[in-house]
C-alpha cells in the first residue's frame, strides 16, 4: 500500500491514495461492526463490485476461500461475482466505508 505523503504547498497535511479509477459509483454506506460482528453468515454473490475502505480497526474479508486482512487506511475491491463476507478481525469496534461500484 502506498504511505502517507504530504502534498505540495500543504503544511500539516498527510494524504494518502486508496485507489485509482475503479467503474462508476453505485452508492456508499458507512458500517460500524462490533466485536464478533459482521456478515453475511453465508457467502453471498452479487452484480456490482465493492470498494471497501477501513477508517478505524482491522476487518477479515473472506473470498471464496481466500482471507484478506484490511487495516486502517487501507482499500480493497471485492469483485461481487466472488462469494464474499466481511468481519471484524479485532476486540474492539471496526468502522468501514463500503462503495458499490459498476
Amino acid at each position: 500500500m502506498n504511505s502517507f505523503i504530504t502534498p505540495p504547498d500543504h503544511i500539516n497535511f498527510k494524504a494518502k491514495q486508496l485507489f485509482k479509477n475503479m467503474g462508476q459509483i453505485i452508492d456508499g454506506a458507512i458500517a460500524y461492526i462490533d466485536l464478533n460482528g459482521g456478515g453475511p453468515k453465508e457467502p453471498h454473490t452479487h452484480n456490482h463490485n465493492h470498494l471497501f475502505i477501513v477508517t478505524e480497526g482491522e476487518a477479515k474479508i473472506l473470498l471464496n476461500g481466500e482471507t484478506i486482512f484490511l487495516k486502517k487506511d487501507e482499500a480493497f475491491l471485492v469483485k461481487g461475482n466472488i462469494p464474499h463476507s466481511v468481519w471484524n478481525n479485532i476486540d474492539g469496534k471496526t468502522v468501514m466505508i463500503g462503495i458499490s461500484v459498476k
